[in-house]
């Protein structure tokens, strides 16, 4: 049963993609088609969801890393939303039936990830990791955003990152760095920008805004002979962040292991960053970045959690429509 704004009907069961046991996408993700559609709490709103992205902590979650503070499988993966709203908790005040939101479903990361995900029809969602969708952005571009940007955010803020400091940005053409580039520039106020990518995705760095493009194929970062008031390690290369970060700056890191100056942090999701990050979503300065082969359609998204996993996306990869 589809749902309609006249008629207000929320089918009880939808089509969701569950894993049951932690494996591989490719052997342990499932297709259904009788899940239960999810109850709101107080204040939670329900989505229907228009389209959603994948991050590499959906399959790694799903590979059973995170399984000492993890929620309990059956799990239906998933962060990243935009849709429509169709249900409201009598606490929200901030939406209403109808409204196009998107965000990031999971406030802490890694501490009890919700077991019902945003790879659904429907998904429940707290009111304050929401927001309104640019009225410029598609819901592809919108589902894109939310888990990347506020990642990127956060560590720049976390970095202590102030106008007139320059970055290095490692792996910038990813779902993180392309924001990072972008926020760097045009939110922060950056002097200079620097960011590695492979050969291919060079001329896509420069155009988000990074005044260095580095070939990290062919050029090693650490032998540049200027060094950086702060580094951004997407990608887990720690040891060069340390060697070209300058002396008193920072490494602000959200993969592998790392030693100071470096430091490793965990996004904490919040609606907050995406208001205040609206009108450089609305006006272009900042813009989402989409893998060439996205959007999947919803019963390929096992491919599409392949093709994220080669490490050869470039942006993100979303899936759409559902179903």
């Amino acid at each position: 049963m589809e749902y309609t704004k006249a008629s207000n009907v929320v089918p009880s069961t939808m089509k969701a993609w569950v894993y049951e046991e932690y494996g591989s996408p490719t052997n342990v993700l499932k297709l259904k088609s009788d899940v239960p559609v999810p109850e709101i709490e107080d204040d939670q709103v329900l989505i229907k969801v228009e389209a959603a992205s994948l991050n590499p902590i959906d399959y790694k979650r799903m590979l059973g890393f995170l399984k000492a503070t993890d929620s309990s499988p059956p799990t239906i993966p998933g962060y990243d939303v935009a849709g429509k709203v169709v249900k409201v908790g009598k606490d929200v005040k901030k939406f209403n039936v109808g409204d196009e939101v998107y965000g990031d479903i999971n406030e802490k990361a890694i501490e009890l990830p919700k077991s019902s995900g945003s790879l659904a029809e429907y998904t429940a969602v707290e009111e304050k990791l929401l927001a309104l969708k640019p009225e410029k952005l598609s819901f592809v571009e919108a589902a894109s955003i939310p888990l990347a940007i506020e990642t990127a955010h956060e560590g720049l803020e976390r970095a202590g990152f102030a106008p007139g400091q320059s970055i290095l940005v490692l792996g910038g053409a990813g779902g993180v760095g392309t924001f990072v580039i972008q926020l760097a520039k045009h939110v922060f106020g950056a002097s200079k920008i620097a960011a590695t990518s492979s050969t291919t995705k060079l001329e896509l760095l420069k155009s988000l805004g990074a005044d260095l493009a580095l070939d990290y194929t062919k050029e090693n970062v650490e032998d540049l002979p200027e060094k950086f008031d702060v580094v951004f390690d997407t990608v887990g290369q720690c040891e060069i962040a340390i060697k070209a970060v300058q002396e008193g700056g920072k490494v602000a890191s959200i993969i592998g292991n790392v030693t100071p100056p470096a430091f490793i942090f965990i996004l904490t999701s919040t609606g907050s960053v995406l208001e205040k990050l609206k009108p450089y979503l609305e006006d272009g300065r900042v813009k989402p970045v989409i893998d060439p082969k996205s959007p999947f359609p919803f019963p390929q998204t096992v491919e599409a959690f392949s093709y994220l996993q080669t490490n050869r996306a470039t942006g993100k990869v979303v899936i759409h429509p559902i179903p």
